[in-house]
């Protein structure tokens, strides 16, 4: 008596419980807007730093990269 076998891949069947996928749109929506602040904001006035310019000369060359007027 012949058997056959045929293998699983072992995923799933690619959906996403909406829990998961709530919170993984959550993460990467304030992890933007963080960056997005860093990048294109943080400087000056409404510094969250105050008159540090430490995180303003990181992202320096980010910032003309991606049109940001700093100076």
């Amino acid at each position: 008596m012949a058997t056959s076998f045929a293998p699983r891949s072992g995923l799933g069947s690619g959906a996403l419980a909406i829990p998961t996928t709530a919170l993984w749109l959550v993460g990467t929506t304030l992890l933007a807007l963080l960056a997005l602040y860093f990048i294109g904001i943080d400087q000056g006035a409404v510094s969250v730093f105050g008159s540090d310019m430490h995180v303003h000369e990181f992202v320096h060359d980010g910032r003309h990269f991606l049109g940001f007027p700093c100076h």
